[in-house]
């Protein structure tokens, strides 16, 4: 058993009193302890604010990116090391914990070659305007860096990718970052801060990392500071509304509940339908289905439903379930005792509303090399809804496990509607080979997701799956998935900068500014 230590103002520092304890899902046995009583998290804020922002400030975007591309190399030579931590502490099979590290190193990756791109610059400046008749006085807008930090709260199940991608836009854009990992899967993102510092690469005050309770460190937050969380809607709706948050406005990025959807067409090719077939299967079971993205709605031809509830059936029972470092295993279980028992109750909340399990179990699983009685196991849980419409849970409440259900549809319009009774999506995946269908559905669903995997046979066997987040396109959604947006290439750096009208004489702003 270790003790996590937390990296605030420079040092290892370890929390007094007994603290929480982590586990292994596959045992239930005890792995590390972890506290932060006793912490002065103001201090940490301070040390952010004077010492990290003014060295990140001081650096241009090319010197930011070359930290970036030394802090993604070390995480890819320590990757074995961290894929272990994975394995032990969240129950991922090699094949998802390199998923969750492989993540990390590339999207830091990206950006450091996005900083190279802004090159020598400090700031973004957008083109002139003219504002007046005089062919002198010009506006122009630009984009700084605040001059606060960014604390970052991630979820349980990307312990490695959920810091760096924060991390990556944030300091980019040239705002220091603390950085609060689930606790219960804090081991990996430990094992990957201990590489990150030893690499000498970091600016002093520009990372540090609680391991534990955030204690008081959201309320010293104010105008000039960001808050990135990623998890349940009802936290982030209390993040929201704190009161400092409120009187400061200080910018908060949630990314919450999504219930992603599928839908397919009754045009779709083979080709398009094995598609679907591996797509659908993959979101249900990598990561245990512990994924913000994964599929939670399966929509599909009325006539087809049968079909595909068969074919889904025989691809999820391909998959190995049990103790993730076997080698065969390709599922392992989910993360905690409680995302068990909430799993659980989720399907009987889906059931009361009106969905049947068709096949799967919540209570019962084979594992292989493991004690289905003392991990967390599950396997995987196909549902079906054949009266969608009047079937309010399963629209309204997410499975946060390997589950999904099953619905028919008539029409594209009618498709439409019951996608967008999600409230709010990260991704939704269409798949089909009619163009006009296609863009029927892309262009009803877009208002109500901040992503769209659209499969056809031209990209079958190149395409992307839909949970898996590109540090170039935007991750994030409206209404229920948080309504905030992370990522998305440059885009994703506004979050921490403000854009400012500078209005003048034209040659000056362009001295000014470049």
């Amino acid at each position: 058993m270790i003790t996590l230590k937390s990296y605030l103002r420079g040092e290892w520092v370890e929390g007094q009193g007994a603290g929480a304890t982590l586990v292994n899902p596959s045992t239930g046995e005890p792995i590390a302890t972890t506290s932060t009583e006793g912490f002065d998290f103001g201090a940490a804020v301070a040390h952010a604010r004077d010492v990290g922002g003014p060295a990140l400030r001081a650096m241009t975007f090319a010197e930011r990116g070359a930290v970036l591309k030394t802090l993604s190399k070390a995480i890819h030579t320590h990757r074995d090391a961290l894929i272990e931590a994975s394995i032990l502490n969240a129950g991922t099979p090699r094949s998802d914990a390199k998923f969750d590290v492989d993540g990390a190193s590339g999207t830091l990756a990206y950006y450091g070659s996005l900083g190279k791109r802004l090159g020598d610059a400090r700031w973004i400046a957008e083109e002139s305007e003219q504002l007046t008749q005089s062919a002198r006085f010009f506006g122009r807008h630009v984009w700084v860096p605040l001059q606060g930090v960014a604390v970052h709260i991630n979820a349980f199940n990307f312990p490695a990718w959920g810091l760096a991608e924060k991390l990556a836009v944030a300091f980019l854009a040239g705002v220091p970052v603390i950085s609060k990992p689930a606790t219960a899967t804090a081991l990996t993102t430990f094992r990957m801060m201990e590489v990150l510092v030893e690499t000498g690469a970091l600016p002093a005050g520009t990372l540090q990392l609680v391991c534990g309770s955030t204690g008081d460190l959201l309320g010293h937050l104010g105008a000039q500071d960001a808050l990135a969380f990623t998890g349940s809607a009802d936290t982030g709706l209390k993040l929201r509304g704190m009161h400092n948050v409120l009187s400061s406005s200080t910018r908060v990025n949630v990314e919450a509940d999504s219930l992603n959807a599928t839908v397919l067409t009754e045009d779709a090719s083979d080709d398009t339908y094995q598609m679907f077939l591996r797509d659908v299967a993959q979101e249900i079971t990598q990561k245990s289905g512990q994924k913000c993205t994964a599929t939670r709605r399966v929509f599909v031809p009325a006539s087809m439903i049968d079909r595909v509830q068969a074919d889904v059936a025989e691809r999820v029972d391909r998959v190995v379930i049990g103790n993730p470092a076997h080698k065969d295993v390709r599922m392992g279980p989910l993360a905690t005792k409680q995302q068990l028992e909430d799993f659980r109750a989720g399907v009987a909340k889906l059931v009361a509303a009106g969905a049947t399990v068709v096949h799967g179990s919540p209570t019962e699983v084979t594992v292989v090399d493991a004690d289905a009685s003392k991990g967390y196991f599950v396997g995987p849980v196909l549902l079906r809804a054949d009266d969608p419409a009047n079937a309010a849970a399963v629209h309204e409440h997410e499975v946060f496990g390997p589950c999904t259900t099953l619905m028919p549809y008539e029409t594209a319009d009618e498709a439409v509607e019951l996608v967008a009774r999600g409230g709010g999506g990260l991704v939704v995946s269409v798949y089909g080979d009619d163009r006009d269908v296609l863009a029927k559905l892309v262009l009803g669903l877009a208002p109500f997701h901040g992503r769209i995997l659209m499969g056809s046979k031209k990209v079958a066997d190149q395409a992307i799956a839909p949970g898996l987040v590109l540090p170039s396109c935007v991750h994030g959604g409206p209404g229920r998935a948080g309504g905030g947006e992370e990522l998305g290439g440059e885009r994703g750096l506004r979050f921490y900068m403000q854009r400012c009208a500078v209005q003048g004489d034209r040659a000056l702003l362009d001295k000014f500014l470049g």
